[in-house]
C-alpha cells in the first residue's frame, strides 16, 4: 500500500509545469508533498497563472492500474529510492518499476548503441553484457532495437535492467514484446512516465539521463556523432560517470561517435575484463554541482513582494526563448540563487518559464 505522501508525491509530479527539480526544490521548501500541493495554486498565482494539482481521482486510476499490471512505485525520499539516482537534482521524483526492484540497488554498467547495429556488434554488445554479468554487475540499457535488445538479451539471467520513455502498459518497439516481458520476469523495467503515456521524442532525452545516472560506467558500442546514444554519453561525463567505447572503422558512420568520445578521452574498450578492471579500480567521485544536491539547493522565502516582483522584471529582460543556465542567470540577474529560485518556482509553475533537460531555463514560447 502507498502512504499518503507517497500519494501525494505522485499527484505532485503528475502536475503541470512540475518537473523533477521543481518537485525537489517545492520539498525543500515545504517539507512533505501534501503541505506543497498545497501550495501550489497560490505559487501558481503569484507567477501570473493559477494551476491546481492534479486531480486525486486521475491518480487512484493510474495507481490502480499499474498495480494491476504487477507494477510499483518509488517516489524521491523512500528508502528503496537507489541512492546513486538521489544524489542528482534532476532525479526523477517518481519511478514505475515492473520486476525486480532489488537491481537497483547493484552495481551496474549501462551498454548502448546503434538501433542500425551490425551484426558483429551486436553479437559484442551480448557477449560483453554476459561477461560483466557473470562478475556479479548489473548491465542497465534502452529495450531500443540493435545494441539495446543485444545488451539486454545477454544479461537476461545475471541482472538486466531496461528504462523505457513510456508507460509499462506500453511496449516499444513491438518486436520487443518477448523480451519486454522476459525482462519484467527475470530483471527490471523502470521508467518515470505514468501508464498510458505513450513513446514520445521528447521523453528520450530525459529516460537517457536515467541511464547514465544510475550506473558506474557507460560503454558505448556503435554510434553515430549525433545519436541518442552520444547524448547518454555526454550525460555520464557531465555527472563525472566514467565512458568507454569501442572503436570502429572510420569508413563506417556508426563508429563515427564512439571514434570522437575516444579521441576526447573516453576509455578505449577491447574487451570485457578490461570494462570490469576500470571499474573494479574507480574511486568514489561526486557528481559536478549543476546535478548535485548534496550542495544544498537554496530558496529565499522572505522577500518581500516588491523585491519579488523586482526580480521578476529583471530575469523576463535577461530571458529569451534560448536556455540560459541558473548561474549565468544568478550572475547577471545581481541576486543570489535563492531569491533566483523562488521566483523561477512562481512563474514555472504558472507556465511563464520553461525548465530545459540539464536545469537550463528559457521563456516559454507564448510569453513575449
Amino acid at each position: 500500500m502507498l502512504s499518503k505522501e507517497q500519494i501525494a508525491k505522485i499527484r505532485l509530479a503528475r502536475t503541470k509545469n512540475i518537473g523533477p527539480v521543481t518537485s525537489q526544490l517545492l520539498m525543500r521548501r515545504y517539507h512533505t508533498a501534501q503541505e506543497a500541493l498545497a501550495a501550489v495554486p497560490e505559487l501558481s498565482a503569484r507567477g501570473g497563472r493559477r494551476i491546481t494539482p492534479a486531480p486525486l481521482s486521475e491518480i487512484q486510476r493510474e495507481i490502480e492500474t499499474t498495480l494491476e499490471l504487477g507494477g510499483n512505485y518509488l517516489t524521491w525520499g523512500d528508502a528503496g529510492y537507489p541512492a546513486h539516482l538521489a544524489r542528482f537534482t534532476d532525479a526523477p521524483f517518481v519511478l514505475v518499476t515492473l520486476g525486480h526492484q532489488h537491481l537497483l540497488s547493484s552495481t551496474a554498467v549501462a551498454i548502448i548503441g546503434a538501433r542500425n547495429a551490425s551484426l558483429n556488434a551486436q553479437k559484442l554488445a551480448a557477449s560483453f553484457a554476459r561477461k560483466i554479468g557473470e562478475h556479479g554487475l548489473s548491465i542497465i540499457s534502452g529495450l531500443a532495437r540493435g545494441i539495446d535488445t543485444s545488451a539486454h538479451q545477454g544479461s537476461l539471467d545475471t541482472g538486466t535492467i531496461a528504462v523505457i520513455a513510456n508507460g509499462i502498459d506500453q511496449i516499444y518497439p513491438a518486436e520487443n514484446k518477448d523480451l519486454f516481458h522476459q525482462i519484467a520476469h527475470k530483471g527490471l523495467i523502470l521508467t518515470e512516465r505514468a501508464v498510458g503515456a505513450k513513446p514520445s521524442a521528447r521523453f528520450f532525452p530525459a529516460r537517457n539521463r536515467i541511464i547514465a545516472s544510475l550506473s558506474k560506467a557507460v560503454l558505448v558500442i556503435e554510434a553515430a556523432r549525433n545519436s541518442g546514444s552520444l547524448i547518454t554519453a555526454r550525460e555520464a561525463l557531465d555527472r563525472n560517470i566514467e565512458v568507454m567505447a569501442v572503436p570502429g572503422s572510420p569508413l563506417d558512420p556508426r563508429s563515427a561517435g564512439c571514434n570522437s568520445l575516444i579521441q576526447d578521452g573516453a576509455h578505449l574498450a577491447q574487451n570485457a575484463e578490461e570494462i570490469i578492471e576500470i571499474i573494479k579500480n574507480q574511486t568514489i567521485s561526486e557528481p559536478y554541482s549543476k546535478f548535485a544536491p548534496s550542495i544544498p539547493i537554496p530558496i529565499d522565502t522572505k522577500m518581500t513582494i516588491d523585491e519579488s516582483d523586482a526580480l521578476k522584471a529583471k530575469l523576463y529582460e535577461n530571458l529569451s526563448h534560448d536556455p540560459i543556465s541558473i548561474d549565468e542567470l544568478v550572475r547577471v540577474c545581481d541576486t543570489s540563487a535563492g531569491m533566483l529560485n523562488a521566483v523561477l518556482i512562481e512563474l514555472e509553475l504558472a507556465g511563464k518559464i520553461y525548465r530545459h533537460h540539464g536545469n537550463r531555463i528559457s521563456r516559454t514560447i507564448d510569453q513575449d
